[in-house]
């Protein structure tokens, strides 16, 4: 048999067609019973007369979320039963065949709202169910095409998609990292990564000039309501570039994913505004201003640019940290400082990040792609030779081999794809989330392990 999908049977008038989906709902109106069978394309009315006494005994005993087969002709409705809500709200089916496919339990929530009158402890529990609401479907086929779009967006412009490795080291890049034992090394971890940045760095030396990933990245750090341990960015890295190139290839992105995929939103300023760090703190007193005209207009974006970040803050021990990332350039006036230590706090660094209505939605900054510079600043962090040596050794060896100038960005791609869908929390545009205090409701997880595999991973777990 050949499935017709929903939406597909509004141009299929007087046509036989096979539909599959869910029952969203049944009527009972005298004889005649009306099911709404949903599929992921849509929804249709099929109208069941009391003809076909098994069919409408069959009909009679359907209950929400029953999954059905219905073969049977598409035909006009009424006039006065127009449905002008739905695309196909002028059409119906008049079954000649239903098939029982799975029954359901009754769900634990209306799945015919938005879904945010329910607890979030409920809705992530039942997370399959959940996601079969509306508004999340839409979410979820949003963020697959903005997705796509950025492939097929990269790949035009001469960049390969590269994946990096999920199993690595642990070096102090600012979060907390998510570590696993070793079973064939025992005492020795991995690390998940936070982000691919040292791996993107290394295949720039090896010559592949322009990478991109849609990255998994993982972070253990305390619970807040819009962060996750785990996340998706889009990340990228050019070689032979300078912060121009980079901030011109993220804006021509960014502007070409609205226009194309979000046409009823409106960019507030093309070419994006740009803020120095000390101008933007000055004047609005957060590095990631919301610019918006009109903050009650769903439909505005304000994008800006921040730019001429320090480079190191003062740290809980009141030595310098960075505030980035390490890996970054000095601004090219500063180098000379950076290299005898003076006037660390004035030291500007090459980092740019992209905000969109007082969000931070990216960040990156051109690299340091000589080994003196980078072990320099982890000098300045205090770090000794032998820790240096231990954490960053392979970097630090691999830029002696002739590295590029280069530089890239990483994209909060869940921050991105909720701020355009109006959406308030990425959880809403994740298709399995965690809760906000970190937890994976519907597997429970994080979970105990049993003793044999502790023992097998040569760990043991002291009360």
């Amino acid at each position: 048999m050949f499935r017709t999908n929903i939406v597909e049977t509004k141009d299929k008038i007087g046509e036989s067609v096979d539909l599959f989906g869910w029952v969203s709902g049944r009527r009972d109106h005298g004889k005649i019973i009306f099911i709404d069978l949903r599929d992921r394309s849509g929804v249709i009315q099929a109208v069941i007369t009391p003809g076909d006494k098994e069919m409408y005994a069959a009909a009679n005993s359907l209950r929400s979320e029953w999954v059905l087969h219905l073969r049977g002709k598409i035909a006009r409705r009424p006039d006065n039963m127009i449905n002008q809500e739905i695309e196909t709200g002028g059409i119906e089916i008049q079954p000649e065949l239903l098939e029982i496919l799975a029954e359901a339990q009754t769900p634990p929530f209306a799945l015919n709202t938005d879904g945010k009158e329910i607890g979030e402890e409920n809705r992530m529990k039942y997370r399959y169910l959940d996601l079969r609401r509306d508004r999340l479907r839409k979410n979820i086929i949003s963020r697959h095409r903005v997705v796509k779009f950025i492939r097929d967006f990269l790949d035009n412009n001469g960049f390969v998609e590269i994946e990096t490795p999920i199993l690595t080291k642990s070096t102090p890049e600012g979060a907390r990292d998510y570590v696993v034992p070793s079973r064939l090394y025992p005492g020795k971890f991995f690390a998940l990564p936070q982000s691919p940045q040292q791996y993107k760095q290394l295949l720039m030396l090896a010559g592949l000039e322009k990478y991109f990933q849609i990255a998994r990245c993982f972070r253990d750090e305390d619970t807040r309501g819009d962060r996750q341990p785990e996340f998706t960015q889009l990340d990228l890295e050019m070689s032979f570039v300078d912060r121009e190139d980079v901030m011109k290839l993220n804006e021509s992105l960014l502007i070409d994913i609205v226009k194309n995929l979000f046409p009823e939103k409106r960019i507030q300023q093309m070419p994006f505004p740009r803020f120095s760090y000390k101008a933007v703190m000055k004047k609005y007193g957060v590095d990631r201003p919301d610019l918006r005209e009109d903050k009650n207009d769903p439909n505005l974006l304000a994008f800006c640019w921040v730019i001429d970040f320090p480079f190191f803050k003062k740290s809980d021990d009141e030595g310098w940290t960075f505030t980035h990332n390490p890996f970054s350039m000095p601004a090219a006036e500063h180098v000379g400082w950076l290299m005898e230590n003076k006037n660390v706090g004035d030291i500007l660094t090459t980092q740019y990040d992209v905000v969109l209505n007082g969000l931070e939605i990216g960040g990156g900054s051109i690299r340091s792609h000589q080994p003196q510079i980078l072990k320099k600043v982890f000098e300045i962090m205090g770090f000794a030779e032998n820790r240096i040596n231990e954490n960053f050794g392979h970097i630090l060896s691999a830029l002696s081999y002739g590295a590029p100038p280069h530089g890239g960005i990483a994209w909060g791609l869940d921050r991105l794809v909720a701020s355009l869908n109006n959406e308030p929390n990425i959880r809403e545009v994740i298709a399995f989330p965690k809760t906000g205090d970190a937890r994976e409701l519907m597997m429970d997880s994080p979970a105990a392990l049993e003793k044999k595999q502790l023992k097998e991973l040569h760990l043991e777990i002291k009360k």
